[in-house]
């Protein structure tokens, strides 16, 4: 599965130049600190940041990792997104975009 996971990501924009294929580096937690994991890495160019079962503590992969938990948590606040309702993807997708833009709103309300 995490070969076929890494092969599906989308082609990374930059501000000029060709789209890379692939992201420089990847950061994980101990739940994928496995010789195949690194392996499928170091196949595509890959810069590994697993976390190492039982050497390196939470502390420094967990300040990437916090960013994105928080972002779920907050688009889990919109309870029609925490419980899909919607049997159709493309109005589950209009929902979760109308979330990230009240986020987004209330984000820009907050500094001004």
């Amino acid at each position: 599965m995490f070969d076929t996971l890494l092969d599906a990501v989308q082609p990374v924009r930059q501000a000029r130049g060709r789209p890379r294929k692939r992201p420089g580096k990847l950061h994980a937690d101990k739940g994928y600190d496995f010789r195949k994991c690194r392996q499928a890495l170091r196949k595509r160019g890959i810069i590994s940041r697993i976390a190492r079962r039982g050497v390196e503590s939470r502390q420094r992969l967990g300040r990437h990792r916090w960013v994105v938990e928080r972002t779920f948590a907050w688009l889990n606040r919109f309870r029609r997104l925490r419980v899909r309702y919607e049997r159709r993807d493309d109005i589950h997708l209009a929902f979760t975009k109308l979330a990230c833009a009240l986020i987004a709103f209330r984000a820009v309300k907050r500094f001004c």
